[in-house]
């Protein structure tokens, strides 16, 4: 598993303790393709993937949410997040795609991600380093 499959895994098994498996999945997977980039074309030693935590991190900066964010990656106190925040943060077309993949309702995603998505980002960026992006693709790990 890659560095993004172990950080997802550990924030849903803290948070889930009752046994809904099936919707824990799909939170995983709408936390993968949040935070994953876009490995569409694999790169082959030219082009970096783009996409994934560093677009999620200038969305939120952006959308007046910098501070947000900020707390997550860096060693301090994490601050919370609303939905309505995260919703302004994602915006509609990626709310929708999310919701549709998660097979939710809007609000249910975000009240979900609102919770989750500060740990992940804040296990992500231990010491307030921004991990490697290749690091973040699914799969093995490279190291």
């Amino acid at each position: 598993m890659g560095l993004l499959d172990d950080v997802i895994g550990a924030a849903l098994g803290t948070i889930s303790s009752q046994p809904a498996q099936g919707q824990y999945s799909q939170i995983a997977s709408v936390l993968a393709k949040l935070l994953a980039p876009n490995a569409g074309a694999r790169p082959t030693g030219q082009a970096s993937p783009s996409g994934g935590l560093d677009e999620l991190i200038n969305q939120f900066r952006q959308n007046g949410l910098g501070d947000v964010i900020n707390s997550w990656i860096g060693t301090g106190e994490n601050q919370p997040v609303s939905p309505g925040q995260l919703r302004q943060a994602l915006g509609r077309e990626t709310v929708n795609d999310l919701s549709q993949q998660a097979g939710v309702s809007h609000d249910d995603l975000l009240a979900q991600l609102s919770k989750i998505l500060p740990g992940v980002i804040d296990r992500l960026t231990p010491n307030g380093q921004l991990p490697n992006q290749a690091d973040l693709l699914p799969g093995p790990r490279s190291h």
